[in-house]
């Protein structure tokens, strides 16, 4: 048979396979096809996976290459279709879950967090990517109940070990261990070990010794700055010797689309390829990925990521969907007065301004008016959790100014709120659950950027009030998701307060329509939405408070 070049396997570590002496124009068909091959490659080394050798043994039924690996290939093609069969079989909408262990009576985890565990035991490196709300917690410890070997670890942010701990059995049978500090001492017996991000580093030497076959990522997207960190070599070596790992965050891109090459090397090393030859296949050099929806179809199409939404079937039989509730408070002016001189300077220069300048005004202007409007409507929203507080036990209350949030604890005292924001230490922001959940507060006051991770809320509120209100809608979607979750006996209402005034129409306007580098990536194929630059936003901005303040174009460019 004629060959057009030769395939060598070199078993590493990393494993790679070598192509060499490629006839001209199979150099050229194999660069076309195989964008992380560098164009000016002679001698070509790619990493190996099952994935790229089911793509090799593709390429050679056209151009066969001279090699003395076909176990080894065909070895890769068989694992690839097995685990897309079995994957199919389980995402099939008539896929039953069967019995579970180790869950306590009740406290059984839904139909879509078994299928999650099934998929993370089936393909050990899965990214859970599920939307806020959907448990992922729970599907964590399914994946520990029905099969990862035992003891896992479970590395999680500071302030949420307590929160896995205690979630992990109240609903299951697992015996767990919060790691206290980063100096190593004799473990006590546990089935799941807890680490935090800030203190897995002085553990790894005893993670080294192989102990934890199974590991966890909770909100994996703090090791998307890859091994260059403490955390990020400490956890190279945790994945590395773990059997099943799995990854759980809503949102694994947090600014560009080369972070998923890191989240994903400490689940399935090697799927992406080596970082560069991710960039040249991806991102063509820089750190934008060139089609977020091809690669969030090759992530899902290999097995490693799943993503759920509240619409899935499989989730929506489980959990009501969100009741929104659109409402226009009141906007007290006196509360802008004497404000309008600086806000229509910093308007100007954002406008005008040179581009320095400008930046730092956008800056500024975007802080105050937000201030201002949250101010200016404070004793309004207040009025309307008072309200609401008729019917209901408790409510949450959304804002991000401390200003506002010491309006609010003047007009609510009497129902004795309590703050969880990003100044609280991981202890007052659990006594401060502790109030809500279980003491005398009725209003939690919880900043719009503060509350990832937390937990344990569902069981004594619905209602989500948003007294302010942020340029990300996935920011409320975040805070949404602290009550729909698992175990919310009701269906969750979100109120979104705004008024007619300040900054608030432009941040409507901009709400339901901005879009990243995230949504193609969790969500290829969805039709994409406008996309407004932070500077196209504050520029919007700029222009209606000159309009508010009566400046017409005219005078604006005076």
């Amino acid at each position: 048979m004629k060959t057009y070049g030769n395939l060598q396997f070199l078993p590493g570590p990393p494993a790679r396979w070598k192509i060499t002496e490629l006839a001209p124009h199979v150099a050229i068909a194999l660069k076309r096809l195989f964008t992380r091959v560098p164009q000016t490659a002679v001698d070509i080394l790619l990493t190996d996976t099952d994935e790229l050798r089911t793509d090799l043994a593709w390429f050679m039924s056209r151009y066969p290459l001279a090699h003395d690996a076909q176990a080894i290939i065909e070895e890769g093609c068989s694992r690839v279709a097995d685990r897309a069969a079995e994957r199919e079989r389980i995402l099939l909408p008539n896929w039953a879950p069967g019995e579970v262990q180790g869950f306590k009576e009740g406290r059984e985890p839904y139909p879509y967090q078994v299928q999650a565990a099934r998929l993370a035991l089936h393909n050990p490196g899965l990214l859970l990517g599920d939307e806020v709300g959907l448990g992922k917690t729970i599907s964590a410890a399914a994946t520990i109940t029905m099969g990862a070997p035992l003891p896992a670890a479970i590395v999680v942010q500071a302030h949420l070990a307590g929160q896995w701990a205690t979630r992990i059995e109240e609903f299951t049978n697992l015996r767990t261990h919060i790691i206290k500090g980063t100096k190593p001492y004799d473990l006590p017996a546990a089935d799941v070990y807890i680490f935090r991000y800030s203190n897995i580093a002085g553990w790894t030497n005893v993670i080294a010794q192989r102990l934890f076959p199974t590991v966890v990522y909770d909100e994996i997207q703090e090791l998307r700055h890859g091994r260059g960190t403490a955390k990020g070599s400490a956890a190279a070596v945790l994945s590395g010797n773990a059997q099943v790992r799995m990854g759980l965050t809503a949102t694994p891109i947090y600014n560009y689309g080369d972070e998923i090459h890191a989240v994903m090397a400490f689940l399935q090393q090697g799927l992406l390829g080596s970082r560069d030859e991710f960039m040249r296949e991806w991102c063509a050099g820089t750190k934008v990925v060139r089609n977020p929806d091809g690669l969030g179809s090759y992530l899902r199409d290999t097995g490693y990521f799943l993503r759920r939404t509240e619409d899935d079937d499989i989730v929506s039989g489980s959990m009501p969907p969100t009741n929104v509730v659109d409402w226009e408070v009141g906007y007290d002016q006196r509360a802008a007065d004497g404000e309008e001189a600086l806000t229509r300077q910093l308007a100007m220069t954002v406008l005008q301004g040179s581009f320095v300048a400008a930046g730092q005004a956008a800056r500024e202007l975007d802080a105050k008016m937000r201030q201002i409007t949250g101010i200016a409507k404070a004793r309004s929203v207040a009025a309307y959790v008072r309200l609401l507080l008729e019917e209901s036990d408790r409510v949450l209350l959304a804002g991000w100014h401390r200003e506002v949030y010491s309006i609010w604890q003047d007009e609510l005292a009497e129902f004795q709120p309590v703050l969880y924001s990003g100044s609280e230490s991981a202890a007052g922001k659990q006594r401060s659950v502790e109030r809500f959940t279980t003491g005398p507060a009725r209003v939690m006051m919880i900043s719009l950027r503060s509350g990832a991770g937390l937990d344990g809320l569902q069981g004594y509120c619905n209602d989500i009030v948003f007294g302010e209100l942020d340029w990300s809608p996935q920011v409320h979607h975040q805070v949404i998701g602290r009550l729909r979750r698992p175990g919310q006996p009701k269906q969750v209402t979100a109120h979104y307060l705004h008024t007619s005034e300040g900054s608030d129409p432009v941040l409507l306007e901009t709400l339901g329509v901005k879009s990243d580098q995230a949504r193609g990536i969790n969500s290829p194929g969805v039709d994409t939405q406008a996309r407004f630059s932070d500077d196209s936003r504050i520029r919007r901005l700029a222009a209606h408070v000159l309009d508010q303040q009566g400046l017409n174009f005219s005078e604006r460019a005076a």
